[in-house]
């Protein structure tokens, strides 16, 4: 083998030893991405920084009102949640602007690490007949929330015509 083919073959093995490094820490509390940085809830991040980030207002009524902030390393994670009426569920998720209306998630066992749980609620991605629908704003044009990556809400329906919703952006 040549030269220049071990420093080929040196250089690749450190590209795929720092490829795993990359993929096996999957942004595990504690990770480190910028610098000094890791994953953890933000001290007084609550459901009026989450709806300011999401450009939701949260209706007029609502109650059960949680709200938190996960600083990452790569980017912050907001949640929000809150009971409602059923119909205005509906026009919460509508203003979400997702190009296919909220249709049933199907139920999935809880394994990524808990973002709902940290305000004392289910995290819905387990629920049954749980609603879900999800959009990138910048992609359907919607200027309002030109800063927000992803959104996804889920509606469940409690029944006696209330609902709770849950808001997850990045």
């Amino acid at each position: 083998m040549t030269v220049r083919g071990k420093a080929c073959t040196a250089l690749s093995a450190v590209l795929v030893s720092m490829l795993l490094l990359v993929s096996c820490s999957g942004g595990q509390a504690g990770d480190t991405g910028r610098e000094g940085a890791s994953t953890h809830w933000k001290e007084g991040g609550g459901a009026g920084e989450a709806a300011a980030f999401m450009k939701v207002r949260v209706p007029e009524g609502a109650t059960e009102v949680k709200g938190a902030v996960r600083v990452n390393p790569r980017e912050d994670e907001y949640i929000l949640s809150f009971r409602t009426d059923g119909d205005t569920a509906a026009r919460v998720a509508e203003d979400l602007r997702s190009e296919e209306p909220p249709a049933p998630w199907g139920v999935v066992s809880a394994q990524e690490p808990e973002l709902f749980g940290h305000l004392g609620l289910p995290e819905p991605k387990t629920l049954e007949d749980a609603l879900w629908a999800g959009v990138c704003p910048p992609c359907v044009k919607d200027h309002r929330r030109r800063d927000v990556a992803w959104m996804e809400i889920y509606v469940e329906d409690l029944g006696a015509g209330r609902a709770r919703v849950y808001l997850r952006a990045f």
